[in-house]
């Protein structure tokens, strides 16, 4: 690496020199990678999911060990560095990058460890959920992720997490057993339920806002490895039809059932007959991972008559991927979500009214079921806020970078989601949250956990070292 000296981005907004020789010192002191642009394996290091959210950072270190992280953690302390956190670089808001910072790339620590006695994975901080689900599905096993395969699990599962699972086993993070952590003072702690306790609780669901977790030791449950699954399309027109059922569905639906009410344009893939490509469509994605599917989602069948029926038998690790072609790297990404109590009859025609007019044929829009488990935690099991929410809805506006009509793509989003705010729990979630959401929009994601939350953020990260997230500032 060239280790000549640079300015990075501080804490205080101005500009931190760091000398060449504090560089090699560092470079000397970790078994990582220190990076710096062009450099091999830089363009990878600083890739992230969301292209309308790319940064650059000054200077990447891709540690292989907590000890590593320690000693990034302590350099950026140290010179006052302004230090993000990547782990799959999937969050739409592009909290992997500080720009013109510091930036730890997880992806070296991507090793499982699954433990089938104990019903235990231990899980590295740049793991993807492909990583984890392979591994502990080879067991029969597996624990709540989300829904594309690409997603970094760390992101996902301290910010709360949710996917085809959550209704039966709760959060991702309500699944987090103990966690190997580098705290803003550069220690090493362990955090669990028996030691630091309240550490712990901020843990399951503050996001990165307390450290960097360098090991997650995850529960998991037995299911499948073969699940009933997949996606059922009509058209549009029979949206109404399509919601009602969809309706009914989730008023009925046992835990090991998870659907989710889509409104898409019908993409130009084999399994869409042609004459609908391009043509709007309304459906369900489902994942089944109990004993009678058949039953649950015979209301579902006897719709009759769908453009699309892929709902079959299928081993869980393709459901988790079977969304991946719709969210590819590189593109634009904006999205608006609320929380739900329900399904009023008036939130779904403002919501049919609003995913009718989507700009783009890569947007969608969606409503998902959760409830069920992630509805029924003690008050003190961890800081994921809204546990009263029953659905998550929203909209997702989607377009290549050269398309020029991104203000409209923006507008259609905004004006979709201000239709079903009026229906809204009044809170969101935090991983879906945008740049451009205020601290209002972070402080109705925790709820009445937010003034905790700050005050062991003062306790563990007083100087906000730790603020290139959703940040939640330390109380006074």
């Amino acid at each position: 690496m060239n280790t000549r000296g640079f300015d990075i981005a501080g804490l205080d907004g101005g500009r931190v020199s760091v000398t060449s020789r504090q560089l090699e010192d560092l470079d000397a002191r970790i078994e990582g990678r220190l990076l710096r642009a062009g450099d091999e394996g830089w363009d990878n290091a600083v890739l992230i999911w969301n292209a309308m959210a790319a940064k650059t950072p000054a200077l990447v270190v891709q540690p292989t060990s907590a000890r590593d992280v320690a000693t990034a953690v302590a350099f950026a302390r140290d010179h006052r560095l302004l230090l993000s956190i990547k782990g799959g670089g999937h969050n739409i808001a592009g909290t992997s990058i500080a720009e013109g910072g510091l930036t730890l790339d997880m992806s070296r620590m991507r090793d499982v460890i699954v433990d089938p006695d104990a019903g235990l994975a231990h899980v590295g901080p740049g793991c993807l959920l492909k990583d984890v689900d392979r591994a502990t599905l080879a067991h029969g096993l597996a624990t709540v992720l989300g829904f594309v395969s690409e997603t970094g699990v760390a992101g996902l599962t301290l910010g709360g997490g949710f996917g085809y699972l959550m209704r039966r086993f709760g959060w991702a993070a309500d699944n987090i057993e103990e966690v190997e952590i580098v705290t803003a003072d550069a220690g090493i702690r362990t955090a669990s339920r028996n030691e630091n306790p309240e550490l712990f609780w901020a843990l399951r669901g503050g996001g990165g806002n307390f450290g960097i977790v360098t090991r997650f030791t995850l529960r998991l449950h037995a299911v499948g490895p073969t699940i009933t699954g997949g996606l059922i399309l009509w058209s549009a027109e029979r949206a109404d039809e399509v919601f009602a059922a969809y309706h009914d569905l989730t008023e009925s639906a046992p835990r090991e059932l998870t659907a989710a009410a889509v409104v898409l344009t019908a993409p130009p893939a084999p399994f869409v007959p042609t004459e609908w490509h391009g043509r709007l469509v309304a459906g369900m994605l489902v994942c089944h991972s109990g004993r009678s599917a058949e039953a649950d989602l015979a209301a579902v069948h006897a719709r009759g008559d769908p453009i699309v029926d892929l709902i079959t038998e299928k081993p869980y690790v393709a459901q988790q991927s079977m969304l991946d072609d719709m969210e590819p790297k590189g593109l634009h990404q904006y999205w608006k979500t609320e929380f739900l109590p329900d399904l009023s009859t008036a939130y779904l025609e403002a919501f049919r009214a609003g995913a009718m007019k989507a700009t783009s044929p890569l947007s969608y829009s969606v409503i998902f079921h959760i409830g069920g488990a992630s509805n029924e935690r003690d008050e003190d099991d961890g800081a994921v806020g809204n546990r009263d929410a029953r659905f998550i809805s929203g909209f997702s506006g989607v377009w290549p970078p050269a398309d020029d009509r991104a203000v409209e793509h923006v507008a259609w989003v905004r004006d979709a989601w201000e239709r079903i705010r009026p229906f809204s729990t009044g809170g969101n979630y935090v991983n879906f949250q945008l740049p451009e959401d205020d601290a209002g929009r972070t402080v109705a994601a925790y709820g009445k956990n937010y003034e905790r939350l700050r005050r062991l953020k003062a306790e563990y990260d007083p100087d906000n070292l730790f603020r290139v997230n959703r940040n939640i500032s330390p109380a006074a």
